[in-house]
């Protein structure tokens, strides 16, 4: 079966609200009326008993009859019977009473022959126990007619309030429910090439703008992870393009003609380099992919922070040296967390701090010991990063340096890439600090 849409849900709802509420309406009133009909008869009964009991009192049996039609001719509608304390009929005002009433004292109503009418039965003379019954019986057909008039149309005026809310509850909920229209014909023109797309959010009701807001936020989302994975794409096949020529030109020069032995193994030790790049540059390229999808799962062990910067410290000791670079350390914290991991990163951040270090320069790390984190920092002096390009240091395949030197055999742009991932990957933070003068890379890492 073929689902609603929201608009009929909406309009079959006011309906069927409108006709609840028109029926629950209709049937007190109508039963407001029969009520006040009831108490009507009720009064105009009681009334004509008193006048019927005053006219028989200290009357002689030969003038009862004349004075009980007399009394009778007053009101058409109004009929009575006289029965004996012993059950036996002693005056009918018509021939067209029911043969049996009710026995019981009080107001009833019955129906026979197509007539109504409302009885009241009382004693004649109620102080004594032997009297004999009045019946009174006027005749309500007039009135139940008009009940009956009134309940169709009540249940015409259900009919017609359902019918009338529901065209215009869908004319009402089409009107509402245009802004999620918008949103739909805005989703269903998204593609690859339309990101850029985005809902108008002042244009739409509060109960939407909420909504309209995230949806401009995936789509911001979806397009920064497309461009993101667009130049991912694009840097890859630049990074393998120059190491890949390299391997072909060499290897089809090298077979051009035959050789000595040594030019064949020196040949093959120069590929084996570039290979060795590139495996290298595949592996870290499934690091990250690992990182993106939560695969990288650190071992917990404690760590000395102090014994493992002092360790990578001593194996860049002899690069620092050539270069010229003081390097140093300060501080000290525990932590829990995977040991290569950690030490990967560190050194990943020690290597950028030495290449980008000028002569006579200092290369320090810091570590200290926060409520509920350990920092920390690996600072360098140099030119400074300009603000503009510190949010896209951690970017994969980017380096800051505008003379960037394609499939380069020893930076590809992933170092920091992968220091953020195995960052994240314990649950901590990195980010870069930079001004004229020095630079400085922070690691906060949640206290074990």
């Amino acid at each position: 079966m073929r689902r609603l849409s929201l608009s009929s849900r909406l309009a079959l709802l006011f309906a069927a609200c409108t006709a609840v509420v028109s029926l629950f309406a209709g049937v007190l009133f109508n039963r407001a009326s029969e009520v006040h009909f009831i108490e009507l008869d009720q009064q105009q009964l009681d009334g004509k008993l008193i006048g019927l009991r005053r006219a028989l009192q200290d009357v002689q049996p030969t003038q009862r009859e004349a004075r009980l039609a007399d009394e009778l001719s007053r009101q058409a509608d109004l009929s009575l019977r006289i029965t004996g304390a012993d059950g036996q009929r002693w005056y009918d005002s018509s021939t067209q009473i029911p043969k049996d009433l009710p026995s019981q004292n009080g107001l009833s109503t019955i129906s026979t022959d197509g007539t109504d009418y409302r009885v009241l039965n009382a004693p004649l003379y109620p102080e004594k126990s032997d009297s004999p019954q009045l019946s009174l019986l006027l005749d309500i057909t007039h009135h139940q007619h008009f009940l009956q008039r009134m309940q169709h149309l009540i249940w015409l005026t259900v009919g017609l309030s359902a019918l009338a809310t529901a065209l215009l509850g869908a004319w009402a909920a089409r009107s509402g429910l245009r802004p999620l229209r918008r949103m739909s014909a805005v989703a269903r023109g998204i593609s690859a090439q339309s990101l850029n797309a985005r809902l108008p959010e002042a244009q739409m009701p509060p109960e939407l703008a909420e909504m309209a807001n995230s949806f401009n936020a995936m789509l911001g989302r979806l397009d920064d992870s497309f461009q993101r994975l667009s130049a991912f794409s694009a840097d890859i096949a630049h990074e393998l393009r120059t190491p890949l020529s390299n391997l072909l030109t060499h290897t089809q020069v090298t077979l051009t003609r035959p050789r000595p032995i040594e030019d064949y193994r020196e040949a093959l030790h120069s590929n084996l380099e570039e290979l060795q790049w590139m495996a290298q540059l595949v592996n870290d390229m499934l690091y990250l992919a690992k990182a993106d999808h939560g695969l990288l799962m650190p071992k917990r062990e404690p760590l000395e922070l102090a014994d493992e910067t002092d360790v990578l410290l001593e194996f860049f000791a002899p690069l620092a040296e050539d270069a010229g670079v003081t390097l140093s350390r300060e501080g000290n914290a525990q932590i829990e967390g995977d040991r290569n991991m950690l030490r990967r990163a560190l050194s990943n951040l020690l290597d950028n701090a030495l290449r980008f270090t000028p002569a006579a320069g200092s290369v320090s790390l810091r570590i200290a010991e926060l409520p509920s984190a350990v920092r920390v920092s690996v600072e360098n002096t140099g030119d400074g990063i300009s603000a503009e390009l510190l949010p896209r240091l951690f970017d994969r395949f980017y380096r800051a340096d505008p003379a960037r030197q394609e499939g380069s055999s020893e930076h590809a742009g992933l170092g920091l890439a992968i220091t953020q991932s195995i960052v994240r990957a314990h649950g901590g933070q990195i980010r870069c600090e930079s001004e004229a003068g020095w630079t400085r890379f922070v690691i906060e890492l949640p206290r074990s």
